[in-house]
């Protein structure tokens, strides 16, 4: 009986991405070779290259993967109200909640840029630069509707993604703070440091509930 086309061969693609990840998390790109991955994975090396042709390949797959699904995370949490503090808070939301269930891609994809090639790092800044350019346009906003007080927007959206991406150093689930708590403390922090004017997160706590029960 003829294999189901790409039923296994997807199955262990997956496998080799997921054991990839976690690897280089762990041991860094360098250090990791072709063949302690296959070993983790429970295949023979050559098989990988019938996946990834260079290791340089599978980091690349890896780097891109990771930043296409935060773009579309962002695309699907994105609110359709033009409130630039619903908008602010919503991507706090997501940024967090993205990269707290992606720690170990998130680890890779900040630690190992150094290993791309300069055309397949270019590609990966131009996706950073493309969802950093959403949290810079809801700063710019905010400050021309006078909701924020920014003095440099470019410096400030660093300032947050730094803050926000951070949080996968030091958060474990099920230690003193949940997520939603933790969401919560660094959604008061982010207002503050835009100089958001008081109560700013209500609008945002409202259009949630109403867009929850909207879908039930």
């Amino acid at each position: 009986m003829a294999r189901t086309t790409g039923s296994d061969g997807e199955k262990t693609e997956a496998a080799v991405r997921e054991a990839a990840v976690s690897l280089i998390a762990r041991l860094g790109y360098e250090a990791m070779s072709m063949r302690q991955l296959a070993a983790e994975v429970g295949v023979q090396a050559a098989a990988l290259y019938r996946y990834f042709p260079t290791k340089e390949d599978l980091l690349f797959t890896l780097m891109r993967e990771h930043m296409e699904g935060l773009i579309e995370a962002w695309d699907a949490a994105r609110p359709t109200v033009a409130d630039p503090a619903t908008r602010l808070a919503a991507y706090v939301e997501n940024h967090i909640a993205f990269h707290i269930e992606r720690r170990h891609s998130t680890h890779v994809s900040n630690m190992e840029l150094r290993s791309l090639s300069h055309d397949r790092l270019t590609q990966v800044l131009r996706m950073r630069t493309a969802y950093e350019k959403e949290l810079r346009a809801i700063l710019r906003d905010g400050a021309e509707a006078g909701v924020f007080s920014v003095e440099d927007t470019g410096l400030t959206a660093m300032a947050l993604i730094q803050m926000m991406t951070g949080v996968i150093v030091w958060f474990r689930p099920g230690e003193r703070l949940s997520i939603s708590e933790v969401t919560a403390t660094y959604l008061s922090m982010t207002m503050r440091l835009v100089g958001a004017a008081h109560g700013a997160t209500t609008t945002y706590g409202a259009v949630r509930a109403f867009e929850r029960a909207r879908t039930l």
